[in-house]
């Protein structure tokens, strides 16, 4: 199965992207998995830029959706709601439809609980107005997983929760 890992934080050194890789690395050797971060790299979304041609970089991820079975969203919450960043990405999917049919995984990494639980609210209508198939919603927490100079170390009950979701989206 091909899997794209999206980190939907605007810092390409967040604790968003350290969990994806963790999880790319647990399902390493199982399936074919990439992990996209760099969303604060591409312009903001508008009509008229869509005279202009999608840029390259954005492209590139554009194909990378439209060629993986599977999709995995990470997001932290900035301001009771998904980062700009996030929102640009599904903005400049809108009309192109490279999310539709696409079966996610949407999971948010916040501090502790309750954090996290505005973002959910916002990132799911979105994925639903793309047509993706969101198959699970994962709030999850670094005060429940031990993080160690930029490692993310998932635990059992994690990782188990996580191969179950592969499962589903086979």
């Amino acid at each position: 199965m091909n899997i794209l890992l999206i980190s939907g934080s605007a810092s390409h050194n967040s604790g968003n992207f350290y969990l994806l890789k963790a999880i790319a690395d647990s399902w390493e050797g199982q399936h074919e998995v990439s992990v996209f971060q760099g969303l604060a790299d591409f312009p903001l979304f508008s009509p008229a830029r869509l005279e202009e041609g999608t840029p390259i970089k954005l492209e590139t991820l554009k194909q990378q959706i439209k060629a993986a079975d599977l999709i995995v969203i990470s997001t932290p919450e900035y301001s009771h709601n998904i980062p700009a960043v996030l929102k640009n990405l599904f903005e400049w999917c809108t009309a192109s439809g490279e999310f539709a049919e696409k079966k996610v995984l949407a999971i948010t990494l916040t501090p502790k609980e309750p954090r996290g639980e505005h973002a959910m609210r916002a990132l799911l209508p979105t994925l639903k107005t793309l047509k993706a198939k969101v198959l699970a919603q994962l709030p999850l927490y670094k005060s429940e997983m031990e993080i160690k100079d930029q490692v993310v170390i998932l635990p059992k009950e994690i990782k188990e929760g996580l191969n179950t979701f592969l499962e589903m989206g086979n």
